[in-house]
């Protein structure tokens, strides 16, 4: 096999230049990422129940969506949790190489099963079946310059005009904002006033049920006979705390009117206050960025921080942000790291071959060797599903040792048989070939079997 290749040197000089060729487009297209994607395809299903303890969310809320996903196909295990906050999470995994969007399917097919079991309150706030992200890319802060802004403004500000700018950059898998404070109308129950009238939480919930709720009243003129018709609007879904506050409770027969506000307190406040965050130690939120399964990290972060940088201009005087975690750094030291790595190996061949076989000629031989296998072999990784991630980059470093190490072990061959007599470098290279081929092709794989 090796004769063929020495005696026809315009062929492998073809084959060559078509494994760089490839190489390039390979390198081009493939995605960048920072690990690989190893672990199995895990679907999240998530829900709330608001007021609930822990144990109250795992017998209403948990236990039936687990007896209802349980044995969905090709799963391997599942993870539940419930919290005193009435938050409730199924994490289902799945056996590596399934399709997450059908799983998806699946165990949305298995959590409709449960909604008949579930409270009629979980139901009301959404059960969420989603796919799980892992890659983490990128994590900013959102601040008020001078501590001016609450976290209640600026999760919602960022929900309403930046949240969905990052949501469209392709590859963006999620965007998550570590806390709960979407704005809430806030009705803080006053007990004491409340036993005097005799009331209960539940009087409350069934008043706000009846009065505030959207309604289509109908139409007007329908009839043949009529020349006009009508559209009714009402009104009965309230937006304003005053509006809340005119909400009536009870009315007797003397015409007095017990009114919300007299028994509670309104607020427009946040829907939750258990968790609370800062940045620059001022009041802020976070968001993280994460990646889509089979798209370019590195592209990725660069588009989302285009995003985020159009987006200031447009921010309230005094907000700023503040990017806390960027795995480009990461990337960009490890390609860096593969770089230096590359330009040390052609330094040092150049170096070692030159000193001790004192052929410039020769010395070419490996450092063109050297980079047509490395280039060669983007184009492999493309064709086999691989990306360019930590690992990837890591088994290239070692690499280039082996490629090197061989390179100077062929060139030294064929050079020791020319010291012996041969007629002429085509001779010599089938002779010493001959003799190592076998030895070379036995190392490399035995290197290569012990990093794998």
């Amino acid at each position: 096999m090796f004769r063929r290749f020495i005696e026809r040197p315009i062929l492998s000089s073809v084959i060559s230049i078509i494994l760089v060729i490839l190489g390039l487009l390979g390198l081009w297209s493939l995605p960048i990422e920072q690990y690989p994607d190893i672990a199995p395809p895990t679907i999240r299903v998530s829900a709330s129940y608001t007021g609930a303890s822990a144990e109250t969310v795992l017998k209403s809320v948990v236990i039936p969506l687990e007896e209802q996903i349980n044995g969905v196909e090709n799963m391997i295990y599942m993870i539940s949790s419930a919290a005193n906050d009435g938050s409730a999470s199924i994490d289902v995994y799945f056996k590596q190489g399934i399709n997450p969007d059908i799983a998806a399917v699946n165990v949305q097919n298995r959590v409709a099963r449960a909604n008949s079991l579930l409270p009629a309150e979980v139901l009301r706030a959404g059960v969420i079946t989603a796919k799980r992200q892992n890659s983490l890319l990128l994590v900013f802060s959102l601040y008020g310059e001078k501590g001016e802004f609450d976290e209640t403004f600026l999760q919602n500000y960022s929900k309403i005009n930046l949240l969905p700018q990052i949501q469209r950059v392709t590859g963006v898998g999620d965007v998550t904002v570590f806390a709960l404070k979407d704005y809430s109308m806030r009705i803080w129950l006053k007990p004491d006033v409340m036993a005097s009238y005799h009331l209960m939480p539940s009087d409350i919930t069934a008043v706000l049920s009846e009065q505030n709720l959207e309604a289509a009243p109908g139409r007007l003129g329908q009839l043949n006979d009529q020349s006009f018709e009508y559209i009714l609007k009402y009104k009965g879904k309230l937006t304003l705390p005053s509006e809340f506050e005119n909400i009536v409770v009870k009315a007797d027969n003397e015409g007095n009117i017990l009114r919300l506000k007299d028994v509670a307190r309104i607020e427009m406040g946040a829907l939750d206050y258990s968790v609370s965050t800062s940045a620059m130690n001022h009041p802020g939120i976070t968001m993280a960025v994460y990646q889509a399964a089979g798209s370019n990290a590195r592209e990725v972060i660069i588009e989302a921080k285009k995003v985020l940088d159009n987006a200031s201009h447009s921010f309230p005087a005094g907000v700023k942000y503040k990017i806390l975690i960027d795995a480009n750094e990461f990337l960009d030291s490890s390609i860096d790291k593969v770089i230096h790595t590359l330009v040390e190996a052609f330094i040092l061949v150049f170096i070692v071959v030159f000193v001790f076989l004192q052929n410039f000629r020769a010395t070419l031989i490996p450092a063109i060797a050297v980079p047509v296998a490395i280039v060669g072999t983007f184009f492999f990784l493309n064709l086999f599903g691989f990306t360019i991630n930590l690992l990837t980059l890591f088994a290239l470093v070692l690499a280039i040792g082996i490629v090197v190490d061989d390179a100077i072990v062929v060139v030294e061959a064929v050079h020791a048989k020319l010291d012996q007599g041969a007629n002429n470098a085509r001779e010599a290279a089938v002779s010493a070939m001959d003799e190592i081929s076998t030895a070379i092709v036995s190392i490399t794989l035995v290197m290569s079997a012990v990093f794998i």
